[in-house]
């Protein structure tokens, strides 16, 4: 397959998410990115905005298997990635796998979960794969992890820790949706859709597993040249300096922007990442790896603001 055709294919799931979700498109491009670019996606939005459905329709619009995982404060890391059980016939223990092992797993509410169950996904994230005595076992591919949470309600949840952060290839702040869309919504849901109900939504599968692959290649091979990389590099050590920020952002940030420029470059038929390219993503992408200091923090200085100010005041590559 050409990667027109590719392209083509993987756009087709924007069309099937929006038979399903509305007003979320950059959500959905977000999604598709952090595939591309195999990386990880942390939701971040109050409740009631589709996070969850948004995933599952992702999922299916993928044709990949899924699966949720509640995570609540009595939740065990077993309960994540699995746990040796005792089979009586056999006499011996064997592994029964948990939900973790399915190609899009939604972690819903992930901090609602003590940091000893968060860590569970910990190796599954990086390595896609889980260990447990002694052996390992590898995790389905493609594997992204899809967690949401909420950003308003605090009573009862744990904050990630930054190495569970740094994880996530991108954070999407899911926001309500505009005037017409929530109009629509309420349409459609007079009209007899059911969230519970895709498959009767229209809602089908636009490619396969090996159409994925294919693409997460092709985004891979996208070119970058020196002047961009060093402008990546630039950007980086701008956060470390600036006078709001405790701890700047690391080299796996760097490597983390580089892959979803690619992705978002492939995405729109370029053959080589621009500056617009790493302007775009930067956001998204480092808005969860910088840990303030607590007095901006108190003026209502957001992670955001400096990286647009990062961006503003760093030279660009012509």
């Amino acid at each position: 397959m050409t990667d027109d055709a590719l392209r083509e294919a993987m756009n087709r799931v924007r069309g099937e998410v929006g038979k399903a979700v509305v007003g979320q498109d950059g959500a959905v491009t977000g999604l598709l990115i952090a595939l591309l670019a195999r990386g990880h996606v942390l939701l971040e939005g109050v409740p009631g905005v589709a996070k969850t459905l948004l995933v599952r329709s992702f999922s299916q619009a993928l044709g990949l298997r899924t699966a949720r995982i509640q995570f609540t404060p009595d939740l065990m890391p077993g309960d994540v990635s699995g746990s040796l059980v005792y089979d009586a016939r056999s006499g011996e223990f064997e592994f029964r796998e948990g939900p973790v092992f399915t190609q899009v797993l939604l972690a819903d509410e992930i901090n609602r979960t003590p940091p000893k169950t968060q860590s569970a996904l910990l190796e599954a994230m990086e390595e896609r794969q889980v260990s447990a005595d002694g052996v390992t076992r590898p995790l389905p591919d493609p594997f992204l992890v899809a967690a949401t949470q909420n950003p308003i309600e605090h009573e009862g949840t744990y904050s990630l820790p930054e190495a569970q952060l740094d994880r996530f290839l991108l954070k999407l702040v899911i926001d309500v949706p505009g005037r017409d869309a929530e109009v629509d919504v309420l349409r459609r849901h007079a009209g007899g859709f059911s969230p519970r109900d895709l498959a009767g939504a229209g809602l089908a599968s636009a490619v396969g597993v090996e159409e994925i692959h294919a693409a997460q290649r092709a985004a891979a091979s996208v070119d970058v040249s020196d002047d961009l990389l060093a402008y990546v590099v630039d950007l980086a050590r701008a956060t470390r300096s600036a006078p709001s920020v405790q701890l700047g952002v690391s080299p796996r940030a760097s490597t983390a922007l580089l892959a979803a420029a690619k992705a978002w470059a492939w995405l729109g038929g370029y053959r080589a990442i621009t500056p617009d390219h790493v302007q775009t993503m930067l956001v998204p992408v480092w808005r969860h790896r910088l840990r303030l200091r607590p007095e901006a923090e108190i003026e209502g200085v957001s992670a955001d603001a400096v990286l647009r100010s990062v961006l503003a005041q760093t030279r660009v590559p012509i």
